[in-house]
Parts: structure tokens; sequence; C-alpha cells
């Protein structure tokens, strides 16, 4: 398959996602074909990422001044300190809003450098170059960038989005199986909320795609990004439909913060856990049919994704996962919204529940 373009389109910005194989040595033309041009830029570079990879990347760039900023990228640091550090860096180099900033890494290096480039004189232009699958599936797309807190995960940031994405598949070659799954967790989830024939191409080549198999790995990367670009585009800064993006979410973020963000459970995989929790909550409440019920979860089973939370958490953590799902920004009374399936394509995304139901559903699901 050879380089792919999906344009973006919201109420403030129109910007290209590229995707293919080999495409950073076109980053150049790439840059000037779509007006991004600056006098400085600053790349913060994911430490993840493979130096080999980085070398040739730096070689890249238009000859301009270039500030490099490595950054340990977890959950951990994703907060407000690391935001200062980018911040200082681009006062001292006395940064103008004409200049950039280029991420190269997974999702947390392009939240925290894009809300770092948004809040700089309110708004630096910003390049994401997603380097694991679920950067390039989910976070690369729709502007959200963010930092969290004692209180919970990205509850302070901004929509803001990038002027160019750049997606290339090589670096996904260098990702353990591991963080392959953790991509999955999204593409399923895209699939799951708006694509019912995308989900059988999934469930039928699942396999071959977590393996990185030609032409399937593009086409699930293609696809899913292609259903979060028309629901960000019809619904920039989540006021209506885009909520149906935080299918399984509620319970995803509240399941990471519960751990501490710890390398126990990342995020791909809490969302998975998520999904189940959410499509077991919607097969209760008598809104999903056992039938697609079955489908979903038969899927998690053949490709042995994570699917059972009382594998990580007992009742003695309920408590905590409730506190978290009630700090969930997208409440706004004393009870829990959630977006749930009607079946496989058909998400409902304006129910809200008592504490009391979903606490009662958790405990039945931890003593398993």
């Amino acid at each position: 398959m050879n380089l792919i373009k999906l344009q973006v389109k919201t109420g403030n910005q129109k910007y290209p996602i590229f995707i293919g194989k080999n495409i950073l040595k076109k980053l150049p033309e790439l840059l000037k074909k779509n007006f991004v041009n600056f006098n400085q830029c600053l790349v913060i570079i994911d430490k993840n990422v493979p130096k080999k990879i980085i070398k040739k990347f730096l070689y890249s760039l238009p000859k301009k001044k270039v500030s490099i900023h490595y950054f340990s990228a977890n959950e951990k640091n994703k907060n407000q300190k690391s935001i200062d550090n980018i911040l200082s860096i681009l006062l001292t180099k006395n940064f103008n809003r004409n200049d950039c900033v280029i991420s190269i890494g997974g999702g947390i290096t392009g939240d925290v450098s894009g809300f770092a480039a948004s809040i700089f004189k309110r708004g630096l232009k910003f390049v994401n170059i997603p380097t694991t699958l679920l950067s390039q599936v989910d976070s690369s797309i729709g502007g959200k960038t963010g930092i969290n807190t004692k209180y919970g995960k990205n509850l302070i940031g901004a929509f803001y989005q990038p002027s160019l994405v750049i997606s290339d598949i090589n670096f996904l070659n260098s990702l353990p199986n591991r963080e392959l799954i953790c991509g999955y967790g999204e593409i399923l989830k895209h699939s799951l909320i708006a694509d019912k024939k995308f989900f059988a191409f999934l469930d039928t080549n699942g396999s071959k795609i977590l393996n990185l198999k030609s032409p399937f790995i593009e086409k699930a990367i293609f696809k899913s990004c292609s259903i979060k670009k028309k629901v960000v585009e019809t619904d920039e800064k989540e006021m209506d439909i885009r909520k149906i993006l935080n299918f399984g979410h509620t319970f995803a973020h509240a399941y990471e913060a519960t751990l501490g963000y710890s390398k126990k459970l990342n995020h791909g995989e809490a969302v998975m856990l998520g999904i189940k929790s959410a499509t077991k909550f919607s097969l209760l409440n008598k809104i999903l049919p056992i039938k697609e019920f079955s489908l979903i979860e038969n899927h998690l089973n053949k490709l042995d994704l994570p699917r059972n939370i009382n594998k990580l958490f007992s009742i003695k953590d309920l408590s905590k996962i409730l506190s978290f799902m009630k700090k969930d920004k997208k409440n706004n009374t004393s009870k829990i919204s959630l977006v749930l399936l009607k079946k496989i394509g058909s998400p409902i995304y304006r129910l809200q529940f008592d504490v009391g139901q979903i606490n009662l559903f958790l405990k039945k699901e931890l003593i398993k």
C-alpha cells in the first residue's frame, strides 16, 4: 500500500495525516508542501524510540536551528513539571509563534508536546510524528492534548490541532508485542462504535494485524483513522457525538489511575478491560443483545486480549475505582456518564447511572 493521505477538517483548522512505510525520509518535502515553515524547532523525543531511527530523523530535518529535548514517556511524567521543562526551553531559546514543536514518540509524548505548544505564546506550530500503534490510530488525531494530576487522567489540557501528522509504519517494527496489543485496543474500539464490517475484518485478520502483515496493518490503521477523523470533524470539542470515542474509557481511566499509572497496566490494555466492562454493563442493562456481546467476548478470547479485571484488582480496590470514575471529566451531575453499545457499530452516549448501580456491577466482576 502506497502513501495514504487523510485530510482532517475541523472548525478551526485543516491538516493532513500521512500513513505509509518509510515516509519519514520525505519529511522536508511534506513540511514544505503543507506550509509548515519555521526558523527554529524544538524536537521532543520519546526516549523509548530507537536511537538508530532518531539519527535518521534528525538528519532528514530541514537545516534550521534545532533544539532537542529527550522525554521519559510514562503516565507519571505526563505532568505539569514536564510542561514547565519544555516551556523553559522555548523561553530560553526565544521561540516565537512562527516556530515549531515536533513530537516524535508515543501518545504521551504527543499529548505533552501538543499541550506545551498550545499554551506557549498562545500557540506554536505543532507537528506530530507518532511512533506507536496506539498513537498512530488514536491520540495523534483530533487535537486532544493534556496532562494527568493526582485527581485523575487528562484533567488539564486543551484542544489543539496539529499542523501535520506523519505516521510511518516502520516505527512499529521496533515495538514489543505488548505495545502492539495496546494499539489494537483502540482499533477494536473504533470498529465497535462505528463499523460492524470493520469489526468482522478485525475478527478474521486480528492475528495478521498484530504481526504487522501487509496489507492488513495498513488497512487497519487507515480505517481506524478514518473513523476517528469523521467523528472529530463532526464534533471537535466533544460537545456531542465525539463522546462515543470514550467508549470503554470511563472504566479504563479509573483502572489506570487506581494502579497509579503503573507498568502493570498500559493504556491500551486498560481500554480493552474498559471495553469488556462497558459491553458487559450494556448486556446486563438489556441494551446490547447477548449475540452481539458474545461476538465481542469471543474476539477478545480468540486473540488472548486483556478482558478480566479480577486479575488486576480485588474488592479492596472498588472504592478507589469508583472514586476515579466519579471524577471523570465527562460527568456533569452526581451520576456517572457512560458510553454503551446497542449493537456493534451503534453506540449510545447520553446515559447516566447511579454510583450504586456501577458499584454493584463492579463488585460482581471483581469476585468472580
